[in-house]
Formats: C-alpha cells, sequence, structure tokens
C-alpha cells in the first residue's frame, strides 16, 4: 500500500510505457534464495524522457540499510532523488517510517515510486521534494534518518542538494544523511559545500566491501558510501574522495 500525500492518485499505464517496462526482483539476506531475510521487485521503465532503473548505488545502498537494519527500525526516513526507490523500499520493510521523494516537478516519476509501493504492499508517503526549494511538506520532514543513491552525479545541482540536506538534519540535530556515489570528478567542489553548509563527512566505506559476494559480480564502479551530519564539533573529517 502507498500513502499518496497530497500528489494525487496513481495514473495508468500507456501501452507504449508498458512494452518498455521490466521487473526486477531483488534479495537482502545470508544468499540469494535465503528464507530468513526479504525481497523487493522493482519496476524499471526505459521512457526516454524519465529513464528510471535500478542503479549500482542504489543497490549498495539497499544493501547497506539491510545489514543495518537494526538502525532503521522505528526510525523516520527521507530518500532523497527516490527514483525506483529501492533503499528507501527496504528500510520501509524493516519497519522504518519512510518517505520517499523526487523532483516535484517531475509526476511521472512520482506516480512511479506510487506503483513501487503498490506492487511490494509497502506503506510510504511521497512527496514532491525539490532540491532548494522550501515547500510546504519539506518543513513537516524531521527524519532520523536521510538516504540518497548516486544523488551527486550533476555538479550543477550540489549546492542545492547540500542545502536541501543541511536544512533535513537541522530539523534533527542527531539525524544523519548516508549516501552512495560514482567517484566522478567534481569532488572538490562537494568538499568546499560540505564547509559551507555545515556539514561533516564521520564515515567512509568502499562499496563494495561489505556487499555480498553473490552481489558484485553484476555491479562495476568506484562506489563509495559516506556519512554526513552537521559539524557540531571540531572532529576530524572524512574527506570524500
Amino acid at each position: 500500500m502507498v500513502d499518496n500525500g497530497d500528489d494525487g492518485e496513481p495514473a495508468g499505464t500507456s501501452p507504449a510505457e508498458e512494452v518498455m517496462t521490466t521487473f526486477s526482483r531483488h534479495h537482502f539476506g545470508s544468499s540469494e534464495d535465503t528464507a530468513d531475510g526479504l525481497s523487493v521487485t522493482i519496476i524499471e521503465n526505459m521512457k526516454e524522457e524519465y529513464g528510471l532503473f535500478v542503479w549500482p548505488c542504489s543497490i549498495i545502498l539497499a544493501e547497506y540499510v539491510w545489514q543495518q537494519k537494526s538502525r532503521f527500525t522505528s526510525a523516520s526516513v527521507v530518500e532523497l532523488g527516490a527514483g525506483t526507490s529501492l533503499p528507501g523500499l527496504v528500510a520501509a520493510k524493516v519497519g522504518a517510517d519512510v518517505t520517499l521523494t523526487d523532483d516535484s516537478n517531475r509526476s511521472e516519476v512520482l506516480t512511479h515510486m506510487r506503483r513501487q509501493c503498490d506492487l511490494n504492499d509497502i506503506k510510504c508517503k511521497i512527496h514532491g521534494l525539490t532540491w532548494g526549494v522550501w515547500g510546504t511538506q519539506t518543513f513537516c520532514l524531521c527524519p532520523n534518518i536521510i538516504l540518497g543513491a548516486d544523488v551527486l552525479y550533476d555538479s550543477c545541482a550540489f549546492d542545492d542538494l547540500f542545502a536541501t540536506v543541511a536544512f533535513l538534519l537541522q530539523s534533527s540535530p542527531s539525524s544523519v544523511f548516508i549516501t552512495t556515489y560514482h567517484n566522478r570528478s567534481g569532488h572538490h567542489l562537494i568538499g568546499f559545500l560540505m564547509v559551507k553548509w555545515g556539514l561533516k563527512c564521520v564515515k567512509l566505506l568502499d562499496g563494495f566491501s561489505f556487499m555480498p559476494s553473490y552481489k558484485t559480480s553484476s555491479l562495476s564502479g568506484n562506489i563509495q558510501l559516506a556519512e554526513i551530519v552537521l559539524d557540531t564539533a571540531n572532529g576530524d573529517e572524512k574527506k570524500l574522495m
């Protein structure tokens, strides 16, 4: 089930969209066929205007959520730039109160997110949230954990992203932003913007270091996972490399 919030009802799927739609199933547990874990089915859409795919960063972040599930049980979680929403759906499955967000101007993506929730019988709130724009719904969010998979891809959006992250962290000072990203050029800008917005990285991992071996064969890239918090103390900062 899905809580549609204020964004309306799910729209129907056109025949053209059905042709470009595929389904992928993602397992979380000690092995691919484990009975003691969980699975999430994702609708992927190849439509050119808003390609929605499960990227490696999303798979790695979702696995981290699963392995850290005790942190997520009963937590308030917001996923930024959710798209196919795999990390947020896993968080909801392990007991978090999840709000999935994506650009408020992309109504088709918000509709797609509702379908993901319906397909997996998961109740999540769906909100349009444009980075750097303070709508009424943004002021209502008070997450313990913010998730973002591959949200550091367009350097033009970095400032608005970190402004949004800083705002959400300030609404709950003990909260954390957990993100996975490809180690691309432009990360000197990230370091600068983290200082600008009063943020620091407190944990930095190789994204493949905690992945089960049966999942890594289908993934590639230099992917890192970072945990970012408000820089309220003068502790050592880990650099995003």
